[in-house]
């Protein structure tokens, strides 16, 4: 029992806590606040560090890491695209053919790709005309006519 309340295991539940909190709190803060935590809990691990040291060292490092990286770790996970951006990228733009008739308020069927996909419109369109994908509604395809 007593390993299980050595240093080394709280501060990684601390982490573990804080990494978790990140999800509940935006800002990308605590999520380095619990890289601080992980870093005294491998530290003590192998160290026998006081209580003084250990909070010096989980407060340095979280501040550090914060100042050092919280930026390029925002970038880097505001430039992956979303799956609805990587939709719109490879849809929108191109051509498809209506296999149903397509009116407002009625959803149709277009064929893109050799692909049956769901498809809304502005307008009427006929059975077999060229469309042009002008957006996306989740998985429906918005359509507007080639005439």
């Amino acid at each position: 029992m007593e390993k299980f309340f050595s240093p080394a295991v709280i501060w990684f539940i601390i982490g573990f806590v804080l990494f978790l909190l990140e999800f509940v709190v935006p800002g990308l803060i605590l999520f380095f606040f619990a890289v601080g935590a992980w870093v005294v809990a491998i530290l003590c691990t192998f160290l026998d560090i006081s209580v003084n040291l250990q909070l010096l060292i989980f407060l340095f490092t979280s501040v550090i890491s914060v100042l050092l990286l919280r930026k390029w770790v925002k970038d880097l996970l505001r430039s992956r695209k979303t799956s609805t951006e990587v939709i719109e990228d490879e849809f929108i733009g191109k051509m498809a053919i209506a296999e149903t008739e397509i009116s407002p308020g009625r959803n149709g069927k277009v064929d893109f790709r050799g692909v049956s996909w769901d498809a809304s419109s502005d307008e009427t369109i006929s059975r077999g005309e060229t469309v042009t994908i002008i957006g996306t509604k989740s998985i429906v395809l918005i359509v507007k006519s080639n005439k």
